[in-house]
């Protein structure tokens, strides 16, 4: 299977927030945003793996500030590192004002995707060749929250055992 670049994976995707999206703040809900930001997630880890992909994790969702009704969203997503059949793909998301052009950076989260084939099941992904520094970065960063969550899981585990 022939390695493929994070660049091959970039998936961007931009949605106006309407009122429809608001909660009783007038802030855009959470949930939407981490919607989006899954849905695009999902188009990222399509792109590199080839195949039909399900969400195994959210890890680190970080809101930097409310999103309010009005603004543009830019979610950007790409996959970060590549294991068998999972990858990390990490989404950020800007908001803008259209008439003011400042974007800002307002969330920030780690998907752990699974390729599956047409039965479901788990498939192998491509290798993923980091290029750039900042790629090596981000691929190394994703394999340092893989242990920390494999270690989590693994001590959890032995607690309910023991």
């Amino acid at each position: 299977m022939e390695a493929r670049t994070p660049s091959d994976s970039v998936a961007v995707v931009a949605r106006w927030m309407r009122i429809t999206e608001a909660n009783s703040r007038g802030a855009v809900h959470g949930g939407t945003v981490l919607q989006l930001a899954d849905e695009t997630a999902a188009l990222s880890a399509i792109r590199h793996a080839r195949s039909l992909v399900v969400t195994a994790s959210v890890d680190r969702v970080v809101f930097r500030r409310p999103i309010e009704v009005g603004e543009l969203l830019t979610l950007k997503a790409s996959v970060n590192a590549a294991w068998r059949t999972s990858m990390e793909v990490g989404v950020r998301v800007e908001a803008e004002l259209p008439a003011h052009g400042e974007a800002h950076h307002v969330f920030t989260a780690y998907f752990t995707m699974v390729a599956v084939d047409d039965d479901g099941h788990p498939t192998p992904v491509p290798p993923l060749a980091a290029g750039t520094d900042e790629d090596v970065r981000r691929e190394s960063e994703a394999q340092l929250r893989r242990r920390y969550r494999l270690s989590e899981r693994e001590e959890l585990e032995a607690r309910r055992i023991g």
